[in-house]
C-alpha cells in the first residue's frame, strides 16, 4: 500500500479511444469535441474539467493506491476524487455514447421501416387471399329469361282469347275494352306473392277479396260475353283458364323481372370478380415481393451497422468497468488508509504523508 517517493504527480496526454468507423451507405457520426469552455454544469458541481491533460495517478493503478492513501490519512473526503474520475471517464466515453446512440436511433428506424413494410405485406396477403378465395355466386340467368318469355308469351295469348271474345260484342272499340279487361284481370295484385305460393301467412277474407275480386270479375265479364256466342262448355272452359291466368300470369310476369334484376347484377358481379383476379391478384403478388425484396434490403443494411455498434458496446462496456474498477479500488485503499489512521500517531501520519 505504501511505497518510497519515486514516481511524480505529472500531466499525460488523455488516451482519447478511437470511434469505429462508420459503415457505408449510413450517416457518417460526426464527432462532437470538447471545447474550451467551462461546461455549467461541471462548473456548477464544482468538478474540474478535463482538458488536454489528466493527473498521472488516473492513467497508473499505483500512483491511484497511493492517491487514496494521501486522501485517507488526511481530512478530506473521497467523493471528491470519485467524481474526478467518473467525470475523466465520462469525457473519454463521450462520443461512443453519441456513437452507441447514433447507431441505435439506425437501428431503430430500420426496424420501424422494417415493421411498415411487413404491415403492408400482412394487408395485401389478406387482400389476395380474400379475393382469391371468392367464388362466382351462383344466379339462374338463362331460366330466368326462358321463363320472362314464357310469361309474356302467356299473357299475350290471354289478351287475344279475352280480344276474340269480346269483338263480336263490342265491334267497334273491342281493343280497348279487351285491354281494360285484361289490364284488370292481370296486374291488379300489389303483394309480392300471390296467396297460393304462400304458406306461412294466412288467407283471410279481405286478402282473399283483394287478389280474387278483380280477376274473378273481370273473367266472370269475359264468361257473359262468351254465353253469347259459344257453347256453355266452351264459356266455362274459357273462363276457369283466364281466371287462372289471371291469378298466375300476371304475378309470374312481375316476379320475374324481379328475379331478372337480381340475377343481371350477379352476373354483373361474377364478371367483377373475373376482371379483379385477373389484374388485382397479380399486381398484388408483384407488390408482396416488392416490398420482401425492400425488407431484405433494409435487413442487409440492419446487419452492416450491428457490428459497428457491438464495437462501439464493447468499448464503453470496457471503459465503464475500467472505471467502476478504479473507483472501487481508490475507495478500497482510502478506506484501507482511514481506518489505519485512527491507529497512528500524528507524527507517524506526517512521516507517511511526507514520504509519499
Amino acid at each position: 500500500m505504501f511505497r518510497p517517493k519515486g514516481k511524480q504527480q505529472t500531466d499525460i496526454p488523455v488516451a482519447v479511444v478511437a470511434e469505429p468507423a462508420p459503415m457505408a451507405n449510413t450517416v457518417r457520426p460526426v464527432p462532437l469535441p470538447f471545447s474550451d469552455n467551462r461546461e455549467p454544469a461541471m462548473l456548477s458541481a464544482g468538478l474540474p474539467v478535463v482538458a488536454d491533460t489528466v493527473p498521472a495517478w488516473l492513467e497508473d493503478e499505483d500512483l491511484l493506491r497511493d492517491e487514496a492513501v494521501l486522501f485517507g490519512l488526511s481530512e478530506a473526503r473521497a467523493d471528491e476524487k470519485v467524481a474526478l474520475i467518473k467525470h475523466y471517464f465520462a469525457h473519454r466515453t463521450a462520443d461512443l455514447e453519441r456513437t452507441v446512440e447514433r447507431y441505435n436511433e439506425q437501428i431503430g428506424e430500420l426496424n420501424l421501416f422494417i415493421e411498415q413494410k411487413e404491415n403492408l405485406i400482412g394487408e395485401l396477403e389478406h387482400k389476395h387471399a380474400g379475393l382469391e378465395n371468392r367464388q362466382p355466386a351462383e344466379h339462374h340467368l338463362p331460366r330466368t329469361l326462358a321463363g320472362l318469355a314464357l310469361s309474356v308469351v302467356m299473357c299475350v295469348g290471354n289478351y287475344f282469347l279475352i280480344a276474340d271474345t269480346l269483338l263480336p260484342a263490342f265491334p267497334r272499340n273491342s281493343a280497348l275494352i279487351s285491354i281494360g279487361v285484361f289490364l284488370a284481370g292481370m296486374f291488379n295484385l300489389f303483394s309480392r306473392t300471390s296467396f297460393l305460393h304462400e304458406t306461412s301467412a294466412p288467407v283471410t277474407p279481405r286478402r282473399l277479396l283483394e287478389e280474387v275480386g278483380l280477376p274473378l270479375a273481370a273473367s266472370f265479364f269475359v264468361l257473359v260475353q262468351a254465353l253469347q256466342t259459344q257453347p256453355v262448355l266452351n264459356a266455362v272452359a274459357l273462363f276457369v283458364f283466364i281466371f287462372f291466368l289471371f291469378l298466375l300470369a300476371g304475378k309470374l310476369l312481375l316476379g320475374t323481372l324481379t328475379v331478372l334484376h337480381r340475377d343481371l347484377r350477379t352476373y354483373a358481379a361474377n364478371q367483377t370478380l373475373v376482371k379483379d383476379k385477373l389484374a388485382k391478384l397479380g399486381a398484388w403478388e408483384a407488390d408482396i415481393q416488392l416490398l420482401k425484396r425492400e425488407i431484405d434490403y433494409i435487413r442487409a443494411q440492419k446487419w452492416q451497422i450491428l457490428p459497428d455498434l457491438n464495437r462501439a458496446e464493447a468499448s464503453l462496456d470496457r471503459l465503464n468497468a475500467r472505471r467502476d474498477m478504479l473507483v472501487s479500488l481508490f475507495i478500497s485503499e482510502f478506506n484501507l488508509a482511514r481506518q489505519l489512521r485512527s491507529r497512528l500517531t500524528e507524527k507517524q501520519q506526517k512521516e507517511i504523508l511526507d514520504g509519499q
